[in-house]
């Protein structure tokens, strides 16, 4: 048996019908990733549910997470002076096609304070003195937790953040590179890549660490 028919088995069998199914095999890391959107039946046992799935997956070392499809993570959204990744977020926040919750918009400059503005979110300016760094992401921190913010999005927020804001954003922070990583990091990408004679360019979105551009994708 193997580990699809496992997961599927098992869900029949709770009287689940599986309305998505996404899976592939990663070679590097010898893992095997599944994604299963399901209904459940009205008389659902969540803690049963998660026990019985355990055991079933013992097998296969399975680890998993089970989310609810509407569920609605709050989310901060940092950017400096572009609007384009920002104007995306929104808009397809605004028409329910990113299922998240925007409820700050935290930036080094005030140029973007009328789009957030425009879709009724609060709009933080904390300008960003270079001698006293610390004081600046002391505030950013205060936001995100005041907020109860589950995800920060870093959309073209162009500062690199200090180890220790990282430290405490360890899982939980998206930053939108705009380059198809893990090539061209850093600054002008678009730049480094014309300089190579790229011809293929693109964006990537990958969870944040202490090196620059280097998280996981």
């Amino acid at each position: 048996m193997g580990t699809v028919d496992a997961v599927t088995r098992f869900l029949f069998e709770q009287g689940c019908y599986v309305t998505e199914h996404h899976s592939f095999d990663d070679r590097l890391s010898g893992r095997f990733f599944i994604r299963v959107e399901f209904r459940q039946p009205e008389a659902f046992d969540e803690q049963a549910f998660k026990a019985g799935l355990s055991e079933r997956g013992e097998a296969f070392g399975m680890i998993f997470e089970l989310t609810a499809p509407n569920y609605r993570p709050k989310v901060v959204i940092m950017v400096s002076k572009a609007d384009h990744c920002l104007n995306d977020l929104l808009y397809r926040q605004r028409i329910n096609q990113l299922s998240m919750d925007v409820v700050a918009v935290v930036s080094n400059h005030p140029d973007l304070e009328p789009l957030a503005g425009w879709h009724g979110i609060p709009y933080y300016h904390f300008p960003l003195d270079p001698n006293d760094k610390p004081a600046q992401e002391a505030k950013v921190w205060q936001v995100i937790e005041e907020s109860g913010a589950e995800l920060v999005i870093l959309a073209r927020y162009m500062q690199v953040l200090s180890p220790e804001l990282c430290r405490k954003l360890d899982g939980k922070a998206i930053n939108i590179h705009h380059s198809l990583l893990p090539g061209f990091k850093g600054a002008k990408p678009y730049h480094q890549a014309y300089e190579k004679g790229v011809k293929l360019v693109g964006a990537t979105a990958h969870y944040i660490n202490n090196d620059l551009d280097e998280g996981p994708i």
